[in-house]
């Protein structure tokens, strides 16, 4: 007998969801892949149940009761909790989902939703954890360090406060030093959303991080190539 192999063995997986119906469904689903599922039905016992057991990926409603999904992810974040969060929500506009990733989460998927969508998103997020793990924890450039463990960055010795969005945009920059990326590329891989032109919020996060990372410094990072996007580099 060939044993079935799972794509990523063994996972374990938190869900935090306030409709009974719909969370037995995604438990069943989910323990299909081998995988195991704990179900938790409100914001406060999520919260329990992330801080004190590991898991591989946490999925998460935004409307729970006592705590919110938002909050939620907040509060985790707060606390050192670098486990990867999608948000599965009925709430699908633009603003839903910058609201998700602001509050900490690293994908966003809106009800309805096509189950094989659900597990594919589960699988690149844990893959991306694993990576994590393993690649180099410090990402550095002239005198700017970015540490992916402690999700810290410091220049010149100095610590930057930055939001987790801001985070990951500058993450996403220094992965890519030396290479221009598009507003196209940056919307898809920081917010996970198929860029808008009416949208300016790229901008206006690039804007948010010169101002913490370039401009109390001589040497200027982030540069702006005209009609094609951002380069970082030293100049």
């Amino acid at each position: 007998m060939g044993k079935k192999i799972a794509h990523h063995s063994y996972m374990k997986i938190l869900i935090v969801e306030d409709e009974p119906k719909l969370a037995g469904f995604l438990k069943r689903g989910l323990e299909e892949q081998s995988w195991e599922v704990e179900l938790a039905y409100d914001g406060q016992v999520g919260k329990k149940m992330a801080s004190n057991y590991r898991f591989d990926v946490i999925i998460l409603d935004v409307n729970l009761p006592l705590l919110n999904g938002y909050d939620l992810a907040r509060q985790l974040r707060h606390d050192g909790l670098a486990t990867p969060i999608l948000f599965l929500t009925a709430l699908g506009t633009i603003d839903d989902k910058l609201d998700g990733f602001e509050a900490g989460g690293d994908d966003y998927l809106v009800k309805p939703f096509e189950f094989r969508e659900l597990i594919a998103r589960i699988k690149v997020l844990s893959q991306r954890n694993s990576n994590r793990e393993q690649s180099n924890q410090i990402l550095s450039l002239a005198d700017l360090e970015l540490n992916l463990d402690e999700k810290v960055a410091r220049r010149g010795g100095n610590r930057i406060d930055l939001t987790a969005k801001e985070f990951a945009l500058l993450e996403y920059l220094m992965r890519n030093k030396g290479r221009v990326v598009s507003r196209v590329d940056i919307a898809e891989q920081v917010w996970d959303i198929r860029f808008d032109t009416g949208t300016n919020v790229i901008d206006v996060y690039i804007n948010f991080l010169r101002k913490k990372v370039d401009k109390d410094y001589p040497t200027k990072l982030i540069h702006t190539v005209v009609g094609m996007g951002y380069i970082f580099k030293e100049e």
